[in-house]
């Protein structure tokens, strides 16, 4: 088979010439790194935010654990596992991909800080075999306080799923997240990624052993991030492990659990809560570029996953006779049919819409490289043929709307342009750093309607509505609130595009 690239060698002066940067990207892609350091738990070391410090130095203390590390998910301070576990599968994802394009713009050693950030805290919840922490603090009693992370002094709970309330979908995700940033620290900390990927083997077995939602165990997390099932992310690590360990039983497990949670012939939109999209396209790269002493019904299963991946993909392109019809107003003329086809932004949810255009784009500019390297000419969809360089276009054409060419001519991405939101809904934005409020005299920063003190660099807000207008409004949070995954899902997508190339060199030959 082929494997992901060892990426992480000094690029050359041959290489930058062959693969010239964009400089917006370039740009883009250096300042949407940095929403990570703003949202770091813990010790801050080498802090690079002026307005944040330390903060949750005690989480974890009242079961003798250092959880003191990790990422609040979003605009609040709980540290939720399932997001932040995700976060750290596609941030790892990105780097092995593209890791190369990160070096050539002196981002990938922030990359490797930040993932490294969230697996140091998995690391340290999951203390046992059986028994993962996936929770700190209180979500509800959180959203009674709006103050600064470095001046909480309320009592910050921690949550565990074990083999009596058990959470096959977190165990399975945070299980993918050490997987693939296994392969990400393999040539940097040999033991670093021994100890992740025994983690994320002993948390697969946790997982698919013991088969329950969290939201069923854990009721509770059903206000705030809601699992709808786990069949995915039994999938999603399954693969993840394959590629770390090339141990064929999980590329077995992958093809025999297909028919059951795979769902193949009907996509589905990727994120942190559905992998399924996802897992086809990270599936989809073992039957591209081959396996050996794979059964016949291995193959058939693999291309089941490919051809379902080709089917979300045949509806990503706005030409595509089966293109989705979730994407705002902004129309273009197409002149040789003589109608108009929709041209704007991917959107499917008016939380945080972003979310989706950001992940269905990822997904889109790794499967065209995949194309190229496998020297695959095209797509097919419903009659029409298609060649990579056509998914990388529709992935420009998002990232594009998202960093301004938009009807409010604005970007979402915030600390990029002239125009940009100005009222994050985001606690630690919102407040100066001098303030003296407290849990609850600080929600006047939250109604205020000046613009934050202190600028979120980086983040990714939840974006639009589906009019294409934006409403600047901190409890407008639906479109105003940034989140780690969205970050993670808009660096993958930006190193794709950060080269004027449309193919990477991503594999080597084992």
């Amino acid at each position: 088979m082929f494997s992901f690239r060892k990426y992480f060698h000094r690029s050359n002066s041959s290489e930058a010439k062959a693969h010239q940067v964009v400089d917006k990207y370039a740009n883009a892609l250096s300042i949407a790194m940095q929403f990570f350091d703003v949202q770091k738990s813990g010790k801050l070391v080498n802090n690079k935010i002026a307005w944040r410090g330390d903060s949750a130095m005690e989480d974890g203390s009242e079961v003798n654990l250092d959880l003191s590390k990790g990422m609040y998910d979003a605009g609040d301070h709980v540290k939720f596992g399932f997001p932040m576990a995700f976060t750290a599968t596609v941030l790892s994802w990105a780097i092995l991909e593209y890791g190369d394009h990160m070096n050539m713009v002196n981002e990938l050693d922030n990359a490797h800080e930040s993932l490294k950030w969230i697996t140091d805290f998995l690391i340290n919840a999951h203390p046992s075999e059986d028994v993962l922490y996936i929770q700190v603090g209180d979500p509800k009693l959180d959203h009674t306080c709006w103050e600064r992370p470095e001046a909480m002094t309320g009592k910050r709970p921690v949550t565990q799923i074990n083999a009596s309330y058990p959470g096959t979908e977190v165990a399975a995700e945070s299980a993918a997240a050490m997987a693939a940033a296994s392969l990400v620290f393999k040539s940097i900390d040999s033991a670093y990624s021994g100890t992740l990927l025994t983690h994320a083997k002993q948390l697969f077995k946790f997982a698919d052993t013991y088969r329950r939602s969290y939201s069923i165990s854990i009721p509770e997390v059903q206000n705030f991030y809601n699992s709808t099932g786990f069949g995915d992310e039994l999938l999603w690590a399954a693969a993840w492990l394959y590629h770390a360990s090339v141990d064929k039983s999980y590329l077995r497990y992958v093809s025999t659990n297909g028919n059951k949670f795979a769902n193949w012939g009907y996509p589905s939109w990727f994120s942190w809560e559905n992998k399924l999209a996802g897992v086809q396209v990270l599936v989809s790269r073992v039957n591209f570029f081959g396996s050996k002493d794979i059964s016949t019904e291995e193959s058939l299963s693999l291309q089941s996953y490919r051809q379902t991946a080709e089917t979300f993909l045949c509806g990503l392109l706005p030409e595509s006779p089966v293109a989705t019809s979730q994407r705002t107003a902004e129309r273009k003329v197409d002149a040789i049919n003589c109608n108009f086809v929709a041209d704007g932004l991917v959107w499917v949810n008016q939380w945080n819409p972003l979310q989706y255009s950001v992940a269905s784009s990822f997904l889109a500019v790794v499967y065209s490289d995949y194309m190229l390297s496998s020297q695959t000419s095209n797509l097919y969809c419903s009659g029409k043929l298609y060649e990579p360089i056509e998914l990388r276009n529709f992935a420009v054409s998002q990232l594009d709307y998202i960093l301004g060419d938009n009807k409010m001519e604005m970007s979402y991405l915030v600390g990029y342009g002239s125009r940009y939101p100005q009222q994050v809904h985001h606690r630690g934005a919102s407040i100066p750093v001098d303030a003296d409020s407290n849990c609850t005299d600080g929600f006047k920063w939250l109604h205020t309607r000046h613009p934050n003190p202190n600028v979120a660099v980086g983040a990714l807000v939840g974006g639009p509505s589906f009019n294409d207008t934006y409403t600047e409004s901190r409890n407008n949070t639906s479109e105003s609130e940034p989140t780690t995954y969205n970050s993670a899902l808009v660096v993958g997508l930006i190193s794709g595009l950060v080269t004027s190339s449309s193919q990477v060199e991503s594999f080597v030959k084992n």
